[in-house]
């Protein structure tokens, strides 16, 4: 086992904070991982990808909870398998949900914190800061069961970072949440970067990733596909039409407004009620809208995410090339 010193950490130096040599990753005749080679640098990375690509694998690996089949991972310069000690040095905000539904949202961090070596006093002013940092100190109280899936999200954020790591590996934060929280959440891991931490966070959605930074991986089918600056990748995907859905209580209204916007070219009702299925060629500005329009009385959007079918189509573009 390897104990990493504290001295030799430098998360803001030239070197890769996570490096992967040949790493491949199977579940018996399935394949997580295919021989990949990547280094994360400082700061705040993006990890893209369709859902299956191999994004929850690589960052299970990173962090020391699943072995590869092959290969080696380094994190800050130590090997991430069977390495507890590294564990003072990271946070994983997880893709799944695993609460104490009868905790408080100061409890489950608090209690995070003391699993991760704070004492009780520390532990319980850590959390705080914490839970400040993510802004949910007016709900800090409450059961975590009564909490929207936010305010579960910010809850999440603010175990991984309780403990101050200096790199933090988030899956898919952004999954599911209002139009609101989605660019709270997105400020939140701007101001971590913004701090010096190093932050490596996974989605399917190209636009959310581009929102907290420029520098991205693309995986597919266990495969880097890509890697570099989001400009490079994107003349490629904004060569296709995009495919967004927004779940809300009244779908006919927000329609109705939606369609009025020059960079909306459809809009189409969803099967199960609530939803409804807009294409754009312009999605930085749909997006950009979003918040305020669900702040609209009447439009309060509910739930947004993308269709893979715009990111599946670049994935083949970018395979066969």
């Amino acid at each position: 086992m390897s104990t990493p010193d504290i001295s030799t950490l430098d998360p803001t130096g030239p070197e890769p904070i996570v490096e992967f040599h040949s790493v491949s990753k199977w579940y018996g005749n399935v394949i997580g991982l295919n021989n990949l080679s990547l280094k994360i640098p400082p700061g705040v990375t993006g990890l893209l990808g369709p859902n299956g690509a191999g994004k929850s694998t690589l960052l299970q690996l990173a962090t020391g909870q699943i072995k590869p089949s092959q290969g080696t991972i380094r994190v800050l310069g130590h090997p991430a398998w069977n390495n507890p000690a590294l564990n003072r040095y990271i946070g994983l905000c997880p893709e799944q949900d695993a609460f104490y539904e009868w905790m408080t949202g100061r409890e489950f961090v608090t209690c995070c914190a003391r699993l991760g070596g704070l004492p009780k006093g520390d532990a319980k002013e850590a959390a705080d800061r914490a839970i400040a940092a993510v802004r949910m100190t007016e709900h800090a109280n409450r059961a975590i069961k009564g909490y929207s899936k936010g305010m579960r999200q910010r809850t999440k954020i603010a175990q991984a970072i309780v403990h101050d790591p200096l790199v933090l590996f988030l899956d898919e934060p952004l999954t599911g949440t209002d139009p609101v929280a989605r660019r709270d959440l997105m400020d939140i891991i701007l101001k971590l970067g913004a701090e010096g931490k190093s932050v490596l966070v996974s989605s399917h959605v190209l636009y959310e990733v581009q929102a907290v930074t420029s520098k991205i991986a693309l995986l597919n089918r266990g495969r880097l596909v890509a890697e570099g600056e989001v400009r490079q990748i994107r003349d490629l995907i904004d060569k296709h039409p995009h495919r967004i859905v927004l779940r809300c209580p009244h779908p006919r209204k927000l329609a109705s407004r939606l369609v009025g916007f020059a960079d909306v070219v459809g809009v189409e009702f969803k099967r199960d009620e609530g939803s409804i299925l807009v294409e754009t060629r312009e999605p930085d500005a749909f997006y950009s809208r979003l918040a305020e329009l669900s702040l609209e009385n009447g439009n309060l959007i509910e739930e947004v995410y993308s269709d893979d079918d715009s990111l599946e189509a670049v994935f083949h573009y970018l395979v066969d090339l």
